[in-house]
This record gives C-alpha cells, structure tokens and sequence, in this order.
C-alpha cells in the first residue's frame, strides 16, 4: 500500500494554491486584466539591478564546472561565512560558518529544522493565524501543530494563551514576524515576554524548548520606527530560517539558509542534527550558482516602496468602503475581516466580482480574507470598483 498521507497531500492542494489555479483558468476565460487575483504571495517587483549584474559575472566569468557543481552538504564555506558575518554585523551575535546550513528557500529550512528536533508525539507550537504549511511540516516530522491565538485587536501572541500551551510534550515554537497573513510585527515586547516564558518553563519542567523564527519577510517593514528583533539576542535555544525569495524577489530560485545559535549549550548536537536532518530529507548542497549569488548580494532589497504604496491605497480605500482592515507593518499582506461569519462564503460571493481573497480558514482563524497586495499597483486600481461593489451587496 502507498503511503496514504502523501497521496491525500498529492491530491488535495492548499487553499491558497487551489486559488491560484482557478485564477489561472478563469483569466484564460475572461482576460487577465479582469480578473483581480490577490491570491499568492509572489513578489511583483524586480530583484535589485545588482542581483542581474553578479549573476552576469558569475556566470560569464566563473568557473562554470565549480559554479554548477556540488558543494559541502551544508553549503560552501565562503558563502556560510559570508552570511555569518553578514548576521553579526547587524545583529551583533557570534556566529560563524559552522552555525549555517544553505538551503533551497523557508520550507526547506523549516522541515529540516522541525525534523533536526523533534521526536514522534513531541508538539510544536504556533500562533494563529499561521502560514498553513506548518502544519503538514509538523505532521511530517511526527509532531502536533498546537495553534495558539493572538490578541483579537493586534493579532499579536497571546503571551497568557502561550503559557498555558507549555506542556511537558512541547518541543519548540514557531514565530514568523513580520507575519504572513496578518503583516503584524512582534516588537521587542513580544519578543522578550515569549523568552521569558520559555526560560521559565524550560527551568521548571528541565525540558529544552527551542524557538524558531521563520523570516521571509524580515526586510519587508515599511515605517522607519518598525523593528523586527533578532530572537538570537533574546533567546539562547533560537533557531533562524530564512528565504531570500521576498527579500530579493527570487522565489523561484529557492535559495536560504538555517542559522543555529551558537550560545545554547547544545549547540554541537543540534547543529549536527541540522545536517543529519538534511542528509536523511536528501535537502543537502543547495543550487551553488545562487549560494554564491546571495554571498555576492547580502544586505540588498528589492524596492518594497511599491508594496508600501500598495499597501496604503488599499488599506484606504477598503476602510472608505466599510471594510474592517488590520493595518500591516510588513510583509506584503492584508488581513481583512469579512462581512459575513463564514469567510470560505464571503470569499465565494468575491470571486461574483473576479475578486480572488484567501479565506483565514486554512491560517488557523475564522472571519477574515488574505490579500496578497504585492501586485502591479495598476490591478488594485481596476479592482477597487469590485470591492466597493462586493461591500455594497451586504448593504441590500
């Protein structure tokens, strides 16, 4: 017999993906330019000009059988230690290349992480609403997703519903901040009160628990006074995953990196679980040509003004409409609640007006739709009429 799980997993896409391919057929049917879909998270602005010039290097100047070959299984030294100390220079932690492991994006990232951890009945927690992949890593790795909720008026962690949580079975933490849907930063305050809470479980029960922070999204905030904390200067257990894919607009490239921290006392034996993990998983040696692309590029942005502008338009206009929006301090997401209680329905009778919005079923939360605004900035302005239209129709 297959392995059933896998098959179902297969069979059945993710909200967000089943949405997208309707998108895909229903503009072959109509015109792309009338269908508005704000269903994935695709960056929609250009890597920066430097990303195209050192990749033009590397591939005209390099040495193309070092480029297209394999490197050490938890990537080339240089480009771990580049990363490394790309990390202290910002961050001020001691690191070194021996805390890095390149991967192919976030997913990779967290599934080896996840996998380096637990153990089959451990749990590992998060905070609704929630990127709805961490709960098929989670399975994957034999461990229980524990959805824990966030403050209703900030869709911050809840650190009271947190405590609660803790149990003898809980394994580590997730938290992605800047926050994909919601946009929400977890400020410095956050942070420090999930630390403190796991210090203190971790004294009280002598289990280790360990933080992971998953960011995509950590260059993605669009008001100077917003900082995303480093949760290695917080937390000594603190595992980082990250994806340059947002960053740098090279999703498809699929190209991060786990950083361990090296100041947990375990930190030999969980950084060779990392690249134990990897090797079982078969995640080992990411594509080099883009390891040595991002060591070339570390520090660049794309140019987030437009998600910014992008966001300030939509959040306006939906709030002039009626609708009740979280305002995002990064990523490039909206959380807005629906005008109805079932929100899978409120974003059926959306699609009537070729509007395609994410219901939060699959985030872990009722009520509310995900607009991914990172889009050409011409699609919102032919959308907002169908907005409009779409809130008028719960006034008849």
């Amino acid at each position: 017999m297959l392995n059933l799980t896998n098959v179902k997993l297969g069979k059945v896409r993710s909200a967000i993906r089943e949405l997208f391919e309707y998108g895909r057929k229903r503009k072959a049917e109509i015109g792309e330019e009338n269908v508005f879909d704000f269903s994935l998270g695709n960056p929609s602005v250009p890597a920066p000009e430097k990303v195209r010039t050192e990749l033009l290097k590397l591939v005209g100047e390099g040495d193309p059988v070092f480029l297209h070959g394999y490197t050490s299984a938890q990537g080339d030294y240089s480009v771990r230690k580049a990363v490394a100390d790309d990390i202290n220079a910002r961050f001020s932690v001691g690191l070194d290349a021996d805390c890095i492991y390149m991967t192919c994006g976030a997913a990779a990232s967290l599934t080896i992480t996840l996998n380096a951890l637990v153990n089959d009945g451990d749990e590992v927690i998060t905070f609704a609403p929630f990127f709805p992949e961490y709960s098929v890593f989670a399975a994957h790795a034999g461990a229980k997703l524990v959805a824990v909720k966030s403050d209703p008026r900030t869709f911050a962690p809840d650190i009271a519903a947190f405590k609660e949580a803790l149990g003898a079975k809980t394994k580590a933490v997730i938290i992605n901040s800047p926050n994909n849907p919601s946009g929400v930063v977890y400020g410095e305050e956050v942070i420090s009160a999930l630390a403190a809470a796991l210090d203190e479980h971790c004294r009280a029960t002598g289990n280790a628990v360990y933080l992971v922070s998953d960011e995509p999204y950590r260059e993605l905030v669009f008001d100077d006074c917003t900082k995303v904390p480093y949760i290695m200067n917080y937390y000594k257990r603190s595992i980082v995953c990250y994806s340059f894919s947002k960053s740098l607009s090279l999703p498809g490239e699929r190209i991060g990196y786990i950083a361990v921290n090296r100041a947990m006392d375990e930190f030999s034996d969980v950084y060779a679980g990392v690249c134990g993990a990897g090797r079982a998983l078969g995640y080992v040696c990411a594509p080099n040509l883009f390891q040595q692309l991002v060591a070339r590029v570390l520090g660049c942005t794309s140019d987030i003004s437009v998600y910014k502008r992008n966001r300030d338009m939509l959040c306006s206009a939906l709030t002039e409409y009626g609708y009740e929006v979280v305002r995002p301090d990064g990523a490039f997401y909206l959380f807005v609640r629906a005008m109805e209680e079932d929100a899978e329905k409120f974003a059926e009778r959306a699609k009537d007006y070729e509007l395609l919005l994410v219901p939060s079923d699959s985030f872990g939360v009722k009520g509310y739709v995900r607009i991914s605004y990172c889009v050409d900035t011409a699609m919102i302005e032919r959308a907002l009429p169908a907005f409009k239209k779409l809130a008028e129709s719960y006034k008849k």
